[in-house]
C-alpha cells in the first residue's frame, strides 16, 4: 500500500474506502469486510447519514481483529450547516460520538457553500447563507481550534478551487493539508495537482470511478462512462485487471490518495488490489489523452433560485 507523509510525520494510506451511497445495513458489512480485507483508510461525512454504523463497524472490527486506533485513518467532514464558529465544535464532537472514536485523522470542510443551521439539505434559496456572511476564515480558525483540543489531527477542506485554497493558505495559522476533489481521467485538474504539490497540499480523488451509482436527480442525461471507455478497457487488458483497477492505480500514480466505495465484497478486494497494479508510461500518456474538463458532480444542486451560489462562483471559473 502507498502512504502519503504530512508535515508531523503521520502518514495517510493512498488507497481508502469511501462511504458515500453506502446505506444503512450494508455500510457495516462494508467496513467490516474492509478491515479483514486490509483497509486502514475510511473517509465518512456526516451528510452521508451513515456515520453511525460506520463507527459500530470500526469499532467492532478494531476489537475482534485487535486492530488498534493507531492503525486506523478516519476522516470525516463538517456539513453546510455547521459553518458558525460556535457551530463547529458541537458538530465535530457529534461526528465523534456517531463514529465512536476519540479523535478524527482529518477533518475536512465538506463544501464552500453554507445553510442555515437547522437545515440539512437545503428546499430553496431561503435555505442559503451566501459564503461571504460567514467567511471561511471564521470556520477555519474553530477547527484549528479543535485541532488545539486534541479532538482532530489535520485539518483540510472538500471542493475547494485554488482560488479559495489560495485564500485560506494565507490566512491560516493550521495550514490546510487535503483537499478531496472530484479527479479521475476525464476530470484531471492539472493545475490544481500542480499547485497542490507545489504548496504541500495532498489532493484526495473522489468518484474516481465514475460515480455511475449516485442518485438519479444528480445525474445528467447521457453522461460519459468510465469504465466502458476502450482506452480504459486496453489498457485492462493488458494488465489483466479490471477497468476500476485501473482508474484507481492511474489515481495512485498521480500520487493522489483515491477513495472508492463499494459494498461489494469480492470489488473491495478488487479495489484494495489495485494497489499493486504499475501502470507504464505509455498508458499514462493515454490516459492524459481522456481530459474532458467534466465534472459528474458539479455542484448545480447547491444552484436552487434564490441561492446565492453559482456554478462560476463555487469553481472560480477553474477546471
Amino acid at each position: 500500500m502507498k502512504y502519503y507523509s504530512l508535515p508531523n510525520n503521520d502518514s495517510i494510506p493512498g488507497l481508502g474506502l469511501g462511504t458515500w451511497k453506502s446505506s444503512t445495513g450494508e455500510v457495516y458489512q462494508a467496513v467490516t469486510e474492509a478491515l479483514t480485507i486490509g483497509y486502514r483508510h475510511f473517509d465518512c461525512a456526516p451528510a452521508y447519514e451513515n456515520e453511525n454504523e460506520v463507527g459500530k463497524a470500526l469499532q467492532d472490527g478494531m476489537r475482534n481483529s485487535k486492530i488498534s486506533r493507531e492503525e486506523i485513518w478516519v476522516t470525516s467532514k463538517l456539513w453546510n450547516n455547521a459553518h458558525q464558529s460556535a457551530q463547529v465544535l458541537p458538530a465535530l464532537e457529534k461526528t465523534l460520538g456517531d463514529l465512536r472514536l476519540e479523535y478524527l485523522d482529518l477533518y475536512l470542510i465538506h463544501w464552500p457553500v453554507i445553510f442555515a443551521g437547522e437545515v440539512f439539505f437545503p428546499r430553496s434559496g431561503e435555505d442559503f447563507i451566501a459564503l461571504e456572511s460567514v467567511p471561511t476564515q471564521e470556520t477555519w480558525q474553530a477547527l484549528e481550534a479543535c485541532v488545539d483540543k486534541g479532538l482532530v489531527k489535520h485539518i483540510g477542506v472538500c471542493n475547494f478551487s485554488i482560488t479559495k485554497l489560495r485564500a485560506l493558505q494565507q490566512n491560516a495559522t493550521i495550514q490546510p493539508v487535503m483537499n478531496q476533489i472530484e479527479l479521475h481521467p476525464f476530470l484531471q485538474q492539472e493545475k490544481m495537482v500542480e499547485y497542490c504539490r507545489e504548496n504541500n497540499v495532498l489532493l484526495t480523488a473522489y468518484s474516481p470511478l465514475g460515480s455511475g451509482d449516485r442518485p438519479v436527480g444528480l445525474k445528467k442525461d447521457n453522461e460519459p462512462s468510465l469504465l466502458e471507455h476502450p482506452v480504459i478497457a486496453t489498457i485492462a487488458d493488458k494488465h489483466k485487471a479490471t477497468a476500476g483497477q485501473v482508474l484507481l492505480a492511474w489515481a495512485l500514480q498521480r500520487d493522489t490518495v483515491v477513495i472508492p466505495k463499494s459494498v461489494n465484497p469480492q470489488r473491495l478486494r478488487d479495489n484494495f488490489a489495485a494497489a499493486d497494479i504499475k501502470l507504464d508510461n505509455d498508458d499514462m500518456a493515454k490516459i492524459k489523452g481522456l481530459d474532458k474538463h467534466y465534472r459528474y458532480v458539479d455542484g448545480s444542486f447547491w444552484q436552487a433560485p434564490g441561492s446565492p451560489y453559482t456554478l462560476d462562483n463555487l469553481w472560480d471559473g477553474e477546471v
